[in-house]
């Protein structure tokens, strides 16, 4: 079963920038999509973004976008997120989460979407 492996995480201050990575450990596992998403205490998990390998289209929520980027290193197997400009808000636990399907933008920030995840990363803003 494919392994999803979170690293990047930490604290920073409102304003700066952290890169999550998800390492994916089974190659030949096949991914169509993966995605990123976040969970702050008492809420909900939520969708932050969304790649689609085989179109090359990304999603993003819209508390995000602009600030966020996600982006992959097929030569590592290896998933990014890039964050800018973080806001106390965006503190959550980021987990990494792969499809063997496509996506499209109603279901592609859809937690249910995705079968396999990775443990997660704390990120924590201060303001």
């Amino acid at each position: 079963q494919v392994q999803l492996v979170e690293s990047g995480g930490g604290s920073v201050q409102a304003g700066g920038s952290l890169r999550l990575s998800c390492a994916v450990s089974e190659y030949s596992y096949s991914r169509r999509s993966m995605g990123w998403f976040r969970q702050a205490p008492g809420k909900e998990r939520e969708g932050v973004a969304a790649i689609d390998f085989g179109t090359g289209s990304t999603y993003y929520a819209d508390s995000v976008t602009g600030r966020f980027t996600v982006s992959r290193d097929s030569g590592k197997n290896t998933l990014y997120l890039q964050m800018n400009s973080l806001k106390p808000e965006d503190t959550a636990i980021y987990c990494c989460a792969a499809s063997s399907t496509g996506l499209y933008r109603s279901i592609a920030l859809v937690p249910s979407k995705y079968p396999s995840w990775g443990q997660g990363t704390q990120v924590t803003v201060s303001s």
